[in-house]
Order: C-alpha cells, then structure tokens, then sequence
C-alpha cells in the first residue's frame, strides 16, 4: 500500500526514525515502524483491516473518516484510506492510507505526540 502524510511535518518523522526516536520514545518508535511496515506490506486497507493487526477500528467525532490503529496501552497511529467512502468493497480498491499522527488517548484526553 502507498502511505502519504497530512503534512510535511509529519512525513519528516516518518522519514527520520531518529528524530521519532527523540520525540516519543524508542519503545514507541519500534511500535511506530512495525505498524506502518505492515500498511506497507498490505495491498489495499480492507486487506490490512482482514488481519487484525493493531486492532484497527474506525474514529468519530472530530476524527470521523479515520481509523485508530493501536500501537501500545494507550497511542495509536491515526490514518485515513485515500478512498471516496468507508464501505469494504471501497476499501478493497482502496491502496493509499493519510498518516494523520500519532495520539495518546486516556478516557477523554486526546494528545498529539506527532501532528
């Protein structure tokens, strides 16, 4: 799958896993890496949603259109399939995700770690 980035801010960390490293952690970093490799290795986001992996799930409110994809406790990678709707036959065409960032949710606390 293509991944492309909501800003150029965020592809910089996506591109320098070091200056990831620096912002949120190594620990949080490797989480990071292993979740984009597998969006990577997927060839469209029904198939990546098929596995499982990182319990991806859709988001409302402020965040209707994305998904969360669990990286740890509480962080999760925040994307959104490049797609003209959210139906799986869609989403079976659908090969490019939008990074949006990385979120730390605890209950009603929304915090941005890479926006």
């Amino acid at each position: 799958m293509q991944i492309e980035y909501e800003s150029e801010r965020i592809e910089e960390y996506f591109n320098d896993l070091n200056k990831m490293k620096r912002k949120i952690g190594a620990e949080l970093t490797k989480a990071v890496k292993k979740r984009y490799d597998q969006l990577k290795a997927a060839k469209t986001f029904q198939i990546y949603l098929s596995t499982g992996l990182g319990r991806p799930h859709k988001l409302d409110h402020g965040l209707s259109g994305y998904y969360g994809i669990s990286l740890s406790g509480n962080e999760r990678l925040i994307v959104r399939p490049k797609a003209e709707g959210l139906e799986p036959e869609v989403l079976m065409d659908c090969d490019t995700v939008i990074i949006k960032g990385v979120e730390d949710y605890h209950g009603k606390k929304q915090e941005w770690l890479i926006h």
